[in-house]
């Protein structure tokens, strides 16, 4: 899944791709790196963004998401429905939810509605109620994968409640949102725990986060492709079945490669 952000506030890559025609661009240039699902959002998921208008979300998004579900599978990163229901009306197959329905319950009977998979990615506040890394406390969680086993349990409960198929949930555990570093960084190192323990295929998406600086402390977000990278691998090898990245024809290279060195491991 490759990462289009039309804002101009994203941690990353904010205001690169807030003109259409450079988002669509942007769409394009992930499709020939390799990207599956291109996620398309007009408002920030970073801690401490402030929440977007529907109307301004849509102003920034539909053209893209038009162009994109001509050419790939579309996902549409917000947690309005009025959103969400325009861009599935427009072509996208997806909903990326990253608030686990606390935001807009409406999410899941718009998603339902359309036939569309939801991500339910796990936070336990509003993003405008975050605070980056290192700002949750340690203590906020008795055990960090259970505790988001059970949160993600409850959450697909009132999704398939409010009319969304259960084969149709993937979960993703939300680094970042709402957690310490190190709990992301738990969620990561216990991903195959994590994975067998869900009721459905399972999204990571670590791609330059803050935590990652647990191992480079002065990395900026555009040098943190190497820990991004590791990462991936070590999600994909416990299971994962999609991964959300910035970086989409490196994060392919390295995967292909896993791939083939493990072809080559079992064949001596």
């Amino acid at each position: 899944m490759g990462i289009c952000n039309v804002t101009p506030d994203s941690f990353s890559d904010g205001g690169k791709y807030l003109d259409p025609d450079a988002a669509c661009a942007r769409v394009d240039e992930l499709i020939a790196e390799g990207a599956d699902i291109v996620d398309i959002g007009g408002e920030s998921t970073r801690p401490g963004s402030k929440p977007v208008p529907s109307d301004i979300q849509l102003e920034r998004v539909l053209p893209v998401v038009r162009h994109a579900a001509k050419k790939t599978c579309v996902s549409i990163d917000t947690t309005s429905a009025k959103v969400a229901a325009a861009c599935l009306d427009a072509g996208a197959h997806i909903v990326n939810d990253v608030s686990l329905l606390s935001a807009d319950e409406d999410l899941a009977r718009v998603a339902g509605g359309s036939g569309a998979a939801l991500i339910l990615s796990h936070a336990r506040v509003p993003q405008s109620q975050m605070r980056g890394f290192g700002g949750y406390a340690l203590n906020a969680y008795d055990d960090v994968v259970k505790d988001v086993l059970r949160d993600w349990d409850r959450a697909a409960e009132r999704a398939v409640a409010l009319g969304v198929a259960s084969e149709a949930i993937i979960f993703d555990p939300g680094l970042g949102f709402s957690k310490a570093a190190r709990h992301s960084f738990e969620l990561v190192r216990r991903a195959a725990q994590l994975i067998a323990g869900a009721k459905g295929p399972v999204l990571y998406g670590a791609s330059r986060k803050s935590f990652l600086t647990l191992i480079d402390k002065d990395a900026p977000a555009r040098e943190r492709m190497g820990a991004s990278i590791a990462v991936a691998i070590h999600a994909a090898r416990a299971g994962a079945r999609i991964l959300r990245v910035h970086d989409v024809r490196a994060t392919r290279q390295a995967l292909d490669m896993e791939i083939v060195l493990g072809t080559a491991r079992r064949k001596i």
